[in-house]
């Protein structure tokens, strides 16, 4: 192959051999070939300057990655020497939820009603065992969606601060949440 042009594009046999390689390979489950390939004819006609023919279907034009994902605020990671601390047991940790087992919507209505259930009890730290989720081909949906939950509005105003659990006390599938105070 030739090397591609400054502008960006290939060159007339480069364009030639793409059309005779794209028209060799199968589609994947036929959900993304239309019926628009360019024949040798078209290529040619690249050749002498004509309008390019390149099929926006298999070519999209290219667009800039998005920006980087927002980081999240301060407030919404619980401090490093907390962190060791709950780590290695010298805070402790007022109390624990389990949501092994349950579907999505069950596990956000329990979470949030034992948030504001230890909250209003004057609780400052919990451990919300969410389970890894590599069981039965299940994607750890709660692992993904917990933290997520926690940065909405009925959670933020209950909670301070989440960082992923220590190994011994749930690892990757376990968070530590910090509580805000109370008020009063």
């Amino acid at each position: 192959m030739s090397r591609k042009r400054k502008n960006g594009e290939l060159s007339a046999d480069d364009r030639i051999l793409w059309s005779q390689v794209a028209r060799s390979v199968k589609p994947m489950h036929d959900r993304f070939l239309t019926e628009a390939r360019e024949t040798p004819e078209e290529v040619q006609s690249h050749r002498h300057g004509a309008p390019s023919l390149v099929n926006p279907v298999l070519h999209p034009p290219y667009q800039a990655p998005a920006s980087k994902p927002k980081k999240r605020d301060p407030a919404a990671a619980i401090d490093v020497p907390t962190r060791r601390k709950l780590a290695k047991g010298r805070v402790a940790i007022d109390r624990t939820i389990d949501l092994h087992d349950l579907d999505q919507a069950e596990a956000h209505g329990r979470l949030l009603a034992f948030l504001y259930q230890a909250h209003a009890s004057g609780s400052r730290h919990v451990l919300v065992i969410t389970g890894r989720g590599a069981s039965l081909g299940s994607a750890g949906i709660l692992r993904r969606a917990v933290p997520q939950w926690l940065e909405t509005e009925p959670f933020r105003g209950l909670v301070s601060g989440f960082h992923g659990a220590a190994r011994h006390h749930g690892g990757t599938g376990a968070i530590y949440v910090r509580l805000r105070r109370r008020e009063g």
